[in-house]
C-alpha cells in the first residue's frame, strides 16, 4: 500500500509517500510559508533532483492540491492516478486522554481532536485543517490520525498525576501527556529488533534529543514514564525551551519584570533553553564551536543540558528497576557523540560503557556500546513518518 503522511503546521505542511510494501520513501516534500507571501513547494521524487515550485498557497487545502499536482506530474510525479494512494496517515499533536492508539478518521474523531485544541493551540488547529483539506482532494481515500501522545496512554496514573488538587484534572485534564510519542515508539522497536529480542523482555530509555527534547521509559515496549508533561515545555532543558523549573518562578517573574501570564509563557517557551542560557544561539553546533573558543555560557548551556539529561537517565532506570538499552536519536542525539558521552559518563556503575571510535559516528543506525558493556547503547536515526504510515496500513486494513 502506498500511504501519503501528512504533517501540517501553521503555516507549512510536510509530506512523504511511502511504500509499505517495502518501506521505501517514493518522494517527499514541504509546502513553506501557506498563507504568505513567498510560499512555495519543494519536492523531492527518490532518486532525483529537488523541484520548487514557488506559487501563491492561501490555506492548506491549496497546498495538498499542489501535493497531489506535484506527485502527478509528468515530469517530476511518482504516480499515474490518485487511485494510487490507499491512505492518508496524519501526524496530531495532541489527543489527550481520548486515543491511546492510532484511529479511523470520522466526524466524531475530528470532534474529538477538536476538543484537545485548548492543549495544543499551536498544533491541532492545523493538523484538524491539514485532514479538512485531504477529505476535500481525496474524497473516499481513507484517513487515518496517529498521535503524539498515544504512545505514553500507558503510563500509569502514579506518573502522569500532579500534585495539584486532584479537581484540576477531573475539571480540566490537568495531567502529564508527553510527546514525540511516535518518535519513542520507533526507536525502541527499533532497538529491540537490532538486539534480537522480543521487546517485552526490554527494559530501554529513549532519548530524542533536538531543539525539542524528551526522554522515556520504555518497559515491556509500553511507556511508564516520560519528561514532557501537560505541554512540551517540561523536562530537561532545550533550544529555547526552559524544561522543569519551580512553579513559583511563574508569578514572581510576572511581578518584578511587570509581565503578563502570555508574555511568561513566551519567555520560557521561545526565550528560555540554551539559547537563553548561552545568549547565543539554539543550534548545538553554534554552541559547540563557541565553547570550544571559551564561551563561557555557551559551555554551561551544554553541561546543563547534558546534566539533566543524565539525571533522568538515573530516574528512569530505577523505576523500571534494570536497564537493558539506552537508544539516543532526533537531531543531537544523532549526531552528537560529545553530547552522548557527556551524558553517560559515569554511568558505568549501571553496566553502561562506549566504544570511543564508534561513538564518533553521526547519523547512523549502529550499537556504540563497549565490547564488555551490560547496557547497550545504540544510536538509531528517528522516522517518525514511517511509524505514521505503517499505523494508517494497519489501521487501514485491520
Amino acid at each position: 500500500m502506498k500511504v501519503l503522511v501528512i504533517n501540517a503546521g501553521s503555516s507549512s505542511l510536510k509530506y512523504q509517500l511511502i511504500n509499505t510494501d517495502n518501506n521505501d520513501v517514493i518522494a517527499k516534500g514541504l509546502c513553506e510559508r501557506i498563507g504568505i507571501e513567498g510560499s512555495k513547494l519543494t519536492h523531492q521524487p527518490a532518486g532525483k533532483d529537488k523541484i520548487v515550485i514557488e506559487t501563491p498557497m492561501e490555506n492548506h487545502a491549496d497546498a495538498i492540491k499542489l501535493v497531489l499536482g506535484a506527485l502527478l506530474d509528468v515530469d517530476h510525479g511518482v504516480i499515474k492516478s490518485m487511485d494510487e494512494i490507499g491512505a492518508v496517515g496524519h501526524r496530531v499533536v495532541h489527543g489527550g486522554e481520548l486515543f491511546a492508539n492510532s484511529v479511523l478518521i470520522t466526524d466524531e474523531v475530528k470532534k474529538a481532536i477538536e476538543q484537545c485544541c485548548e492543549l495544543a493551540p499551536l498544533h491541532n488547529p492545523a493538523n484538524l485543517i491539514g485532514i479538512k483539506a485531504c477529505e476535500e482532494a481525496m474524497p473516499g481515500v481513507p484517513q487515518v490520525g496517529v498521535f503524539d501522545t498515544a504512545f505514553h496512554q500507558t503510563m500509569p496514573k502514579k506518573a502522569y498525576m500532579y500534585g495539584l488538587p486532584y479537581e484540576m484534572y477531573e475539571k480540566h485534564k490537568v495531567r502529564r501527556y508527553g510527546f514525540h510519542g511516535t518518535s519513542h515508539k520507533y526507536v525502541s522497536g527499533r532497538a529491540a529488533a537490532m538486539l534480537g529480542k522480543d521487546i517485552k523482555d526490554l527494559k530501554i530509555i529513549t532519548f530524542h534529543l533536538g531543539n525539542g527534547s524528551s526522554i522515556t521509559a520504555v518497559d515491556g515496549g509500553k511507556s511508564i514514564d516520560t519528561t514532557m508533561g501537560f505541554t512540551p515545555l517540561a523536562g530537561i532543558l532545550m533550544g529555547t525551551r526552559c524544561g522543569d523549573i519551580d512553579p513559583a518562578i511563574v508569578p514572581f517573574l510576572m511581578e518584578k519584570e511587570g509581565i503578563s501570564a502570555a508574555e511568561v509563557d513566551a519567555l520560557m517557551n521561545k526565550k528560555s533553553g540554551v539559547a537563553g542560557i548561552s545568549e547565543l544561539s539554539s543550534d548545538f553546533r553554534d554552541l559547540k564551536a563557541a565553547a570550544d573558543e571559551g564561551n563561557e555560557k555557551a559551555q554551561l548551556a551544554l553541561d546543563m543540558f547534558a546534566y539533566q539529561a543524565k539525571r533522568y537517565l538515573g530516574y528512569f532506570a530505577s523505576a523500571m528497576g534494570g536497564l537493558d538499552a539506552v537508544v539516543f536519536t532526533a537531531g543531537v542525539g544523532e549526531n552528537d557523540g560529545n553530547m552522548r558521552a557527556s551524558i553517560l559518563e559515569g554511568n558505568e556503575f549501571l553496566g553502561i560503557k562506549i566504544d570511543a571510535e564508534k561513538n564518533k559516528l553521526r547519523g547512523e543506525e549502529i550499537d556504540i556500546s563497549a565490547a564488555d558493556a551490560k547496557v547497550k547503547v545504540l544510536v538509531i536515526p528517528t522516522n517518525e513518518e514511517l511509524m505514521i504510515a505503517l499505523d494508517t496500513k494497519a489501521i487501514v486494513e485491520g
